[in-house]
């Protein structure tokens, strides 16, 4: 049985998870509404797409962050509304974790004096609606410089972490939720290891061209148009350039049989359809961007069939001239997180698999 969040206590206030590794003892708590933050609001770095609103960021897709600098023994983080899981790192470290935090500012104490780094970091999934975030807010404010290394990840529910941390595969809805961390991903893995900035466009249950069961909604491609899931902001990654792609879409159009009522009149319909849409999606990302390298990857699942389709996907590329694309397909995983998705140390041996195509292709990072 998964672990199961209390609700109880989450409806009161946030939830705080002390990180024996913090580097202080570091203490997060609500500062009263009457009273101002502590200082002026610091520059942000943002990982991953969102709008920026002032000092605020909206945002909704998955393993969103922001980093501030200050040299400061304390700060102020402000959170909007929105149930979120938020993990609060400062100088790389973990301090704590807010669990469905309530509206408003919080105060950290006991960072020690000197120069210090902070990193908010969403673990959780918001499908259901965007998140407000920041700002940050302290007496001496210091620049946080982008990284060098940058990768973007691009996929369904096994590239945001659904479940990942689960203690078993059968799992209520709440349970998903409370389960579920981008953190502790791929996204996150390969974020760590190489010191990279990144950003997760992926949603759970999303395929190429049809949705887990069928479902009506935007497939992946058609979602990653805009900056939120509501249509009203178009996409623009202007200043974003990721010298690597990861990609991982099939599972959902393969993974259920097709319907009486659905587009495609059999499976051999439905693979010529994915096959030219998922072609056409990555052409257009080394359209936009030719100088990174993708990697595609899928799991052995649905008898072959994922990892058979996405790899004719990828020989088409290649005959059509795209060279800087990588392919695997990823078998024995457990998948024993939450309704059979890849757990946490299945998110590493996929991390490996890419981190495999990059330390063979070295160069990647300085184009």
């Amino acid at each position: 049985m998964a672990r199961q969040g209390n609700r109880t206590a989450l409806a009161a206030l946030a939830m705080l998870t002390m990180g024996a590794t913090a580097p202080a003892p570091v203490r997060i708590e609500p500062v009263p509404a009457d009273r101002p933050p502590q200082g002026p609001s610091l520059p942000l770095h943002v990982g991953g797409r969102g709008l920026i609103q002032g000092d605020v960021l909206r945002r909704q897709w998955p393993g969103s962050y922001i980093e501030a600098g200050f040299a400061d023994d304390s700060a102020d983080l402000r959170i909007g509304p929105g149930d979120v899981r938020l993990h609060i790192l400062v100088d790389g470290r973990p301090a704590a974790t807010l669990v469905k935090p309530k509206p408003g500012l919080y105060r950290l104490t006991g960072l020690g004096k000197g120069q210090h780094r902070l990193r908010v970091e969403v673990g959780s999934e918001s499908q259901a609606g965007a998140t407000l975030l920041g700002g940050v807010y302290a007496r001496h404010p210091l620049p946080v410089r982008p990284r060098a290394r940058r990768i973007e990840f691009i996929g369904d529910s096994h590239t945001v972490g659904y479940g990942n941390t689960a203690d078993g595969q059968t799992c209520t809805p709440d349970q998903v939720w409370d389960t579920t961390d981008t953190s502790q991903g791929i996204a996150g893995q390969l974020g760590r290891r190489y010191d990279a900035d990144y950003r997760v466009n992926a949603i759970s249950g999303r395929g190429v061209v049809r949705n887990y069961n069928g479902f009506a909604a935007d497939p992946l491609p058609a979602a990653y148009r805009y900056t939120l899931f509501d249509h009203d902001h178009a996409a623009d990654d202007r200043g974003w350039r990721p010298q690597l792609y990861v990609v991982a879409l099939g599972t959902n159009d393969f993974s259920t049989a097709l319907h009486q009522g659905e587009a495609w009149a059999d499976r051999a319909a439905l693979h010529r359809d994915y096959e030219t849409r998922y072609a056409a999606f990555l052409r257009d990302l080394h359209a936009a961007n030719p100088r990174a390298h993708i990697f595609v990857w899928a799991t052995d699942k649905a008898d072959g069939e994922i990892a058979a389709e996405a790899g004719k996907v990828v020989e088409q590329l290649r005959a059509q001239g795209i060279a800087d694309i990588g392919f695997a397909t990823l078998k024995g995983l457990s998948f024993g997180g939450c309704n059979s998705h890849p757990t946490v140390a299945d998110d590493r041996r996929i991390a490996d698999a890419v981190a495999g195509y990059v330390d063979a292709h070295p160069t990647l990072w300085s184009r």
